[in-house]
């Protein structure tokens, strides 16, 4: 499988392309196994790609949003679980960078993160709120310089490979659920109990288990700023646009495959339209939306980052959730659309041409975060927002 190369060998590109090659290689096993893809998330760290979005004056390369969707799309065409891991790594230190640079403890953090490549995952979901992350039953209890969090989360993703993890939590034990703080615990700092089993039809390498809780660390370690703030001037666009990526390389291969099963039909009947060369040329439409989409949404994200009212403003999160709903749901139907035309071929597994992984793998797309919760924060907020329809941005 060839990866683009745009840049000069030792840039970003390359180097997720080395990273995407060895992903590649064993994608159908971390997926059969379920297992983490160790030895992709093992490259990333020989790369140093797990520390390029942290700040140049804390070790790292000041990689934007932007740079990083584009890595995930090219992960995303070698193995959707390895570009999803290095999504949400990336969706967390999002965090951190736009929220955390003027906190000395956070900003050594993102030295050693950049210094020692540590994966950082994410607990945001909880028993009794599903994916609501914008409310908690938990409360973190600080008792003079030490906090101390137990929380039952439903599904932290790579949680027992990760060397840290950000963590939700209402802020005290009378905070009311939407107010709420997100804490940084280090991997000696915390201890996981399995409660629930990764056992699902895609996605499978994330290894997103359920877990008990339970940490203890330096009150410091709480992030400075309120989590409504940072997930509407970060968190929220950076995993819309992260995710979509992803989903645009899964997308990518889908189509590259039914690409090069029309071309092997071409050679062998020369003088005749082979089959599924008009689903083709239609599943390539689909492909150029996603793109364009996503393109849209990274403009809109980078353009707003300057202005943090703008980042909260309902408009933005209008926009960034209509990119999500959008990508999710039309990967879909490109998957399919390939599917019929590599046909038998890509149905079954172990051809060149098989599509089953990637058909397995889009069906999450709709369920992180749920579109049908989307969709209703969406309808709310039109209620009392006017929809920017403005070609100019």
């Amino acid at each position: 499988m060839n990866f683009p190369v745009k840049i000069m060998q030792d840039g970003l590109v390359a180097r997720v392309a080395r990273v995407a090659e060895i992903a590649a290689k064993h994608a159908d096993a971390v997926d059969v196994e379920a297992r983490f893809p160790r030895e992709a998330v093992d490259a990333m760290k020989a790369e140093r790609l797990l520390g390029i979005q942290v700040p140049r004056q804390f070790g790292g390369e000041s990689a934007s949003i932007t740079e990083i969707a584009e890595l995930c799309s090219m992960l995303g065409q070698a193995c959707a679980a390895s570009a999803m891991v290095f999504a949400m790594h990336h969706i967390k230190l999002s965090s951190l960078v736009e929220h955390g640079a003027d906190s000395e403890w956070h900003g050594d953090f993102m030295r050693r993160i950049a210094a020692e490549q540590l994966l950082i995952a994410s607990a945001t979901t909880e028993g009794g709120i599903g994916g609501n992350l914008r409310n908690s039953i938990c409360a973190v209890e600080v008792d003079g310089d030490t906090c101390r969090l137990e929380k039952d989360a439903t599904v932290i993703s790579y949680g027992s490979h990760a060397d840290a993890i950000l963590i939700t939590s209402r802020a005290h034990a009378k905070a009311a659920s939407s107010d709420q703080v997100l804490t940084a615990f280090l991997r000696d700092q915390y201890t996981l109990e399995k409660t629930h089993a990764w056992n699902t039809l895609g996605m499978r390498g994330t290894c997103s288990d359920g877990f008990l809780f339970k940490g203890e660390a330096p009150a410091h370690q709480i992030l400075p700023k309120p989590f409504a703030e940072i997930a509407a001037q970060s968190m929220l666009a950076s995993s819309h646009l992260l995710w979509s990526g992803v989903w645009y390389g899964i997308a990518v291969d889908a189509v590259a495959r039914a690409q090069a099963f029309v071309r092997a039909a071409a050679r062998k009947a020369p003088d005749t339209q082979p089959p599924g060369a008009l689903r083709l040329a239609e599943v390539s439409n689909l492909l150029q939306m996603v793109k364009s989409n996503v393109v849209a949404g990274l403009k809109a994200y980078e353009d707003a980052k300057a202005d943090v009212d703008r980042l909260s403003s309902m408009g933005f999160a209008v926009a960034m959730n209509n990119v999500k709903i959008a990508s999710s749901e039309t990967i879909l139907e490109i998957v399919n659309h390939a599917m019929l035309i590599c046909g038998i071929m890509g149905y079954k597994n172990g051809t060149p041409f098989s599509l089953g992984r990637h058909l397995r793998d889009a069906h999450s797309a709709q369920l992180m975060i749920s579109n049908d919760r989307i969709l209703g924060n969406t309808s709310s907020m039109l209620l009392v927002h006017k929809q920017d329809t403005s070609l100019l941005g």
